[in-house]
């Protein structure tokens, strides 16, 4: 949401016509992404791996919620760095339904603005101004009963949501997101428990790595008391007699405890002499803020 010296309306035309924003699942073009004429990062950035593509975080913090979303129930799709239309536009499910057409629309950010009395930001560059594309973090959706739904999830530091502006412009992105019918949360690294982000960012190498097949899957799940209580060394030890493979036992292992199948708490700490405690579903999902919509909004 940022806008910056090197942004200039001739790049933000230059994105629109390299179909930045576009397309779903592995097909999706992210708007920003981790080169020299986007966004500076906050942290540090990273490209990992996900659904077929390379996925675009822009700090640390974006890294750490980003693994959080791929732990959601029922997630299918997470479209990161995502566009928000300035004008009216189609709904941002009917992207799933190639052909589809719908005479429903809903209001851009320039309306939006206008209606909350928020001056809409602008990006200025060579001669003229334009306005500014604004993006929400990840745009998750969800394959519920009743059908796809979208939760939008927006990352700030704390100290960001304290600037008057800041606030301003996430008014509209929740506004925008909430005349289209969707969930929006915001995400503050006090909303989540460092000791289990680190655990995320230990091990997402293997969680979200070559998934492993269903028999593997199930042979930890059905082992699940008998590693229970043993250090993350024993567990492994023992899932390696079956597999073979130290990286196979590791990949099944954490995409197991990923999927909330073997709910450890993830606040152990990254030693691995340290004993597996297993949580109770509930306060397994409760660790993580995506799942729980724990929200910083508060304004």
């Amino acid at each position: 949401m940022r806008t910056q010296k090197r942004f200039t309306p001739g790049l933000l035309e230059r994105f629109k016509r390299l179909g930045r924003g576009k397309g779903v699942y592995g097909d999706y073009v992210p708007w920003h992404q981790v080169s020299r004429s986007d966004p500076s990062s906050k942290g540090t950035s990273h490209c990992p791996v996900w659904g077929g593509r390379h996925v675009e975080l822009l700090s640390t913090i974006e890294h750490i919620v980003f693994y959080f979303c791929t732990m959601v129930s029922d997630v299918i799709d997470i479209r990161d760095q995502f566009p928000l239309c300035t004008d009216q536009s189609s709904h941002e499910l009917c992207a799933y339904e190639a052909g589809r057409r719908t005479t429903e629309l809903y209001a851009g950010t320039v309306d939006i603005a206008n209606e909350l009395a928020i001056a809409h930001p602008l990006v200025r560059g060579e001669g003229r101004s334009a306005l500014w594309v604004m993006t929400t973090d990840f745009l998750v959706t969800l394959d519920r009963p009743a059908g796809k739904q979208l939760l939008a999830v927006a990352v700030k530091t704390k100290d960001a949501i304290i600037d008057e502006r800041t606030k301003q412009l996430l008014s509209i992105e929740r506004a925008y997101w909430m005349a289209r019918g969707a969930e929006w949360i915001l995400i503050t690294p006090d909303l989540y428990v460092e000791l289990a982000a680190d655990t995320l960012m230990n091990t997402f190498g293997w969680a979200l790595g070559e998934k492993c097949d269903d028999m593997q899957i199930q042979f930890v799940t059905a082992n699940i008391h008998k590693l229970s209580g043993k250090s993350l060394t024993t567990a492994l030890s023992i899932l390696v007699q079956e597999f073979q493979d130290m990286d196979v036992a590791q990949r099944a292992f954490w995409q197991t405890v990923w999927s909330g199948l073997m709910p450890v708490d993830l606040r152990r700490g990254w030693r691995p002499h340290l004993p597996l405690h297993l949580l109770e579903p509930s306060l397994f999902r409760a660790l993580n803020p995506v799942e729980s919509r724990r929200s910083a909004w508060a304004f």
